[in-house]
């Protein structure tokens, strides 16, 4: 059973490649807590099935950059990408799209945080795995104020336009 609006999420790792430097983060790979990274924070999570994929990459990603500053002016904290997928290859992604620093590009590397969601996505027929279903989520302060789900190779609800709408 999949998460449901008003529960919080899961205290699962996530990964993140860290390109600069800061105090407490070096450059490579760190894991945090899901559910301390969205502590007292307004957030837009969207989930792919990979990173790379055509329609993850083509739309699905593109459309939450086109966006970003119009979710911010609606009072979003942060817009969160997450895949099972590895840090490095999320940041590579990330690179590859030209993220800098406007969506943390999240990495569920052995699919924890996806499963304790309950929106995992059996591609293992296909040579891909335990993946995640394509969502969004707002989330606020670690708690699921809304869910959109979208059905096995769709892009609809999940879409950066339908979340701008409604928050």
């Amino acid at each position: 059973m999949s998460i449901q609006i008003g529960e919080r999420i899961p205290d699962a790792p996530l990964g993140e490649f860290i390109e600069v430097e800061t105090e407490g983060c070096a450059v490579g790979p760190t894991t945090h807590s899901a559910a301390e990274l969205a502590k007292g924070k307004r957030v837009v999570l969207f989930a792919v099935p990979g990173a790379f994929t055509p329609t993850c990459s083509e739309k699905h990603l593109p459309g939450y950059l086109e966006q970003h500053d119009a979710l911010k002016s609606k009072g979003i904290d942060e817009i969160w990408c997450v895949a099972v997928n590895d840090a490095f290859v999320m940041g590579a992604w990330g690179r590859d799209h030209n993220v800098q620093g406007r969506i943390r590009m999240l990495a569920d590397g052995s699919g924890e945080f996806t499963k304790a969601m309950g929106l995992e996505l059996d591609l293992t027929a296909r040579g891909l795995g335990v993946r995640s279903q394509r969502y969004s989520a707002l989330i606020e302060d670690g708690v699921v104020r809304q869910l959109n789900v979208d059905e096995a190779g769709k892009l609809d609800v999940s879409a950066a336009s339908t979340m701008l709408a409604s928050v």
